[in-house]
């Protein structure tokens, strides 16, 4: 059976924010669509979330619902992307973590990679299990009770983990198997123990913060222009001194 019937009327929640890694959402996006499957994008607002290629902005996302309208019932599975900046907004929102621990109690497919793990952790879901992410946040992982492995997808009950973008080609399959199982008791981990560190970050994300441009003249301008207009309106609010006794006059 291909992957397009298998996934036929499968309702899969895609839980992300402002900063997510772009290719994280609209490659597994693309492909869930593919198979069959119909996909939400639950994010904090309404609207449209910006997403990023490494440190640079990339296009943005319509949000098909908020978060505190969305539940685990609503759906068959949940992908939670990553980034830099889209997991560690997530992990603050209360609505956000309930979210996720609803799908994870509930034993429908979670799948996640990158800097996804973070929010799993913060709703306290990761206690006894095996999992991957990015490497830069294996020792969270660990603390928040996790066997963590450098392995490029690790798949474990209803948890399916992949450690970033230079996984996408073992990563999608595993998503779409994983979307495919449906509900499976969460288990407790069986590996021995925590791959190692890291000995040095990779030089892929090293080089695109260096080289990334410089601000644009018209950004420089749009700030500048921003701030004379936050201090046009506060002296036009502030007393005129030339009108009230110096006795009255506002302190500096």
């Amino acid at each position: 059976m291909s992957s397009r019937r298998t996934l036929k009327g499968r309702r899969i929640a895609v839980l992300a924010a402002d900063g997510f890694e772009k290719v994280e959402l609209t490659v597994p996006r693309h492909a869930l669509r593919a198979a069959g499957a119909k996909v939400d994008v639950v994010s904090l607002r309404r609207g449209r979330i910006r997403g990023l290629n490494l440190t640079l902005p990339a296009t943005r996302v319509r949000v098909d619902k908020t978060v505190e309208k969305a539940g685990a019932g609503d759906y068959d599975g949940l992908l939670v992307p990553g980034g830099f900046i889209n997991p560690d907004l997530l992990r603050q929102s209360a609505a956000a973590r309930e979210f996720v621990r609803e799908f994870v109690e509930s034993g429908k497919p979670v799948v996640t990679l990158c800097h996804g793990p973070w929010v799993l952790a913060s709703a306290g879901v990761l206690q006894g299990r095996t999992l991957t992410s990015w490497a830069g946040i294996r020792d969270d992982v660990v603390n928040a009770g996790a066997t963590w492995l450098d392995q490029e997808v690790v798949r474990e009950g209803n948890l399916t983990t992949s450690r970033g973008p230079q996984d996408m080609a073992a990563f999608v399959p595993a998503m779409l198997d994983a979307f495919a199982a449906g509900p499976l008791a969460t288990t407790s981990g069986s590996a021995s123990g925590s791959d190692p560190q890291r000995s040095s970050p990779p030089e892929l994300v090293r080089a695109a913060t260096r080289w990334s441009p410089k601000p644009s003249t018209v950004a420089v301008a749009g700030v500048g222009l921003a701030a004379l207009a936050r201090w046009t309106a506060r002296r036009a609010t502030a007393p005129d001194r030339t009108t009230l006794p110096r006795r009255l006059w506002p302190a500096h």
